[in-house]
């Protein structure tokens, strides 16, 4: 699986979903890519030598979808993301890379209480965004960590037990380095934005006609800014079709947890 950037969207939300959603609770510049073959035909969660699971799906029975977004190399887009989620009480997972701290930094103020209240997560996604499954075993620690790192300063939160390989590039190497360090959480992904690349509106809104639906993890990418202008569709469509956004700790059940060490 691929993903080209990680991970969506603008204005105004209206009370009636801010409503609801209160009650519950991918990088490299323009040249990397974070397009995911299995956004077509996801594989079912499996565990990897009993260490990882890797999860492409969330549970359908519930109205759940999981919106993540990665990257964030567009001030603008990271912008208009966390202005969306501020505005209305959307719950959202940011997968942000550290490499774009000049980004993100300027926003924490405003995701700390967010991310303190349950309505936004945030998931590691490695420092460089590289493909983990060609460096060694030592570096993929080290973008793990760094990562780590950098999201506990910057956000005061861990980013324990979620990873999203760039690309959605991974192997049984990589996710058993991930869960020794306690990420034993492989995120994938079965429905797309399409939005790895400059993509048009009309584009971009087919796609998610055809994959927001239940159990959806949603993978989209602050990094072009044509989503900028179809936040209002998107919640409409969320809307019409009576979708809850959820972080990825209220799809699969689980809490933030301490920083081994």
């Amino acid at each position: 699986m691929r993903c080209r950037h990680g991970h969506w969207d603008r204005r105004a939300f209206i009370g009636v979903l801010g409503v609801g959603l209160a009650t519950i609770m991918n990088g490299y510049g323009s040249g990397f890519s974070d397009t995911a073959p299995a956004a077509q035909q996801p594989p079912p969660a499996d565990e990897v030598q009993n260490r990882a699971v890797v999860l492409s799906q969330g549970p359908q029975g519930p109205q759940h979808i999981a919106l993540t977004i990665d990257d964030g190399y567009c001030t603008d887009c990271v912008t208009g993301y966390v202005d969306f989620a501020q505005r209305t009480g959307i719950h959202i997972t940011f997968a942000p890379n550290g490499t774009y701290d000049r980004v993100w930094a300027p926003h924490a103020p405003v995701l700390r209480p967010l991310i303190e209240a349950g309505q936004v997560q945030i998931m590691n996604h490695t420092f460089n965004h590289p493909y983990l499954t060609r460096i060694s075993t030592s570096k993929i620690q080290e973008e793990l960590e760094q990562n780590e790192q950098w999201v506990m300063r910057t956000f005061g939160t861990t980013t324990h037990p979620y990873f999203r390989p760039p690309y959605g590039s991974h192997n049984a190497t990589v996710d058993n380095v991930a869960a020794e360090m306690g990420f034993d959480r492989v995120v994938l992904w079965n429905g797309s934005l399409g939005d790895d690349t400059t993509v048009s509106p009309e584009f971009l809104m087919s796609q998610a006609r055809q994959y927001m639906n239940p159990g959806v993890i949603m993978l989209g990418h602050a990094n072009h800014r044509t989503v900028l202008d179809l936040f209002d569709e998107l919640v409409q469509l969320i809307h019409e079709r009576a979708l809850q956004p959820v972080t990825l700790d209220e799809m699969f059940g689980t809490k933030r947890l301490p920083a081994p060490g």
